[in-house]
């Protein structure tokens, strides 16, 4: 029997205890490290090569080298005919596919091991890099974005002039347009930047736009019959009413910037993390490249769970939200408000 609002496992649109939602986030994580861990420790599973710990007769076998395991099969076969003895070697798996202790091995190493080229960034830099080209452009997106995907939900006319072709230049690849950025932005970040801008920037108009519609028009309504004005009901009634989904839209667009990030840092001089991942798999060193990628991934899911406890903070009268010394900060984005008029 259940208490209180507990839900089962299973329950439609119902909400979970606290322990439960806790053992369900840590496994969302343990389910895939503990699959990787049996694919690398557990012979049997996936090991379809062979590593040489003694090559024997077979002239190119050495020792720690990688080989496909019908090949060693096939030279130890012959190796038996000769009546000499076998090759030895263990179950492994390819160079590309390193196994969990090496990538956190490489967390470390990839921080202190210095560039092997002069003029080459530190692993550091080059993540300082993409978080620059992450933010520049994300943040130019949305000062304009913003404000006019809120312009398009409120007033027909900004969103008949301006959706259809929105619309339209939504479907085009951000990436398609790398070469005109770089003749015109030069090869460094400024094409990079502008990479992100195009990804984001049309998709954000549409997804701002789509939840400025979704205000209760009844609130509008209210405002009108108090003599409100148009910008009165912008910034009193629509922004206060809608700032939680938008910060939440925010949130989710941020993260659709970071998808474009490797594809932005190909354009122009090849710089950023994307860079670093490049030149660790031309050494063939993919504990490094591993490591990069799950940065990558720890960075971004860090600053969403920074920015979900600001916005409980900010907004504490959603349903997850929590009072906090930000809604001082943020008083005038609270809540919906009706405009007072003065006579």
């Amino acid at each position: 029997m259940k208490h209180g609002n507990e839900a089962g496992w299973l329950t439609p649109y119902g909400e979970l205890s606290p322990g439960r939602q806790i053992l369900l986030v840590w496994l969302s994580f343990l389910l895939p490290i503990a699959l990787w861990c049996a694919v690398s420790y557990v012979p049997f599973i996936w090991h379809p090569l062979v590593r040489i710990t003694a090559p024997s007769e077979v002239s190119y076998f050495a020792r720690d080298t990688l080989v496909e395991r019908s090949v060693f099969q096939a030279e130890n076969a012959k190796l038996a005919q000769l009546g000499k003895p076998l090759a030895e070697g263990s179950p492994a798996n390819p160079i590309f596919l390193p196994a969990p202790h090496e990538v956190s091995i490489a967390f470390y190493k990839s921080f202190t091991t210095p560039p092997r080229r002069k003029g080459e960034k530190w692993l550091h830099e080059s993540l300082a890099q993409s978080i620059q080209v992450i933010f520049w452009g994300f943040l130019y997106s949305s000062v304009i974005g913003v404000p006019l995907g809120i312009l398009c939900g409120t007033f027909p006319l900004f969103s008949k002039l301006t959706e259809p072709f929105v619309d339209f230049t939504r479907y085009m690849p951000a990436p398609a347009f790398g070469a005109l950025a770089v003749a015109v932005l030069g090869i460094y970040d400024a094409p990079k930047v502008a990479i992100i801008f195009l990804g984001t920037f049309f998709q954000q108009v549409l997804v701002v736009a789509n939840t400025t519609r979704k205000l209760d028009h009844s609130l509008v309504e209210a405002a009108q019959t108090l003599g409100a004005n148009r910008t009165q009901i912008v910034l009193k009634v629509i922004l206060p009413g809608i700032s939680v989904d938008l910060y939440k839209d925010m949130r989710i667009l941020l993260g659709w910037a970071w998808t474009y990030l490797i594809v932005a840092e190909y354009i122009g001089a090849s710089s950023g993390i994307t860079f670093f991942i490049n030149q660790q798999a031309k050494y063939r060193i993919y504990d490094n490249v591993f490591a990069a990628i799950i940065m990558i991934g720890i960075i971004g899911f860090i600053t969403d769970r920074l920015l979900d406890g600001i916005g409980r903070q900010i907004f504490p009268w959603q349903k997850s939200g929590r009072p906090g010394l930000l809604p001082a900060v943020f008083a005038g984005f609270r809540k919906p408000r009706l405009p007072s008029v003065t006579s």
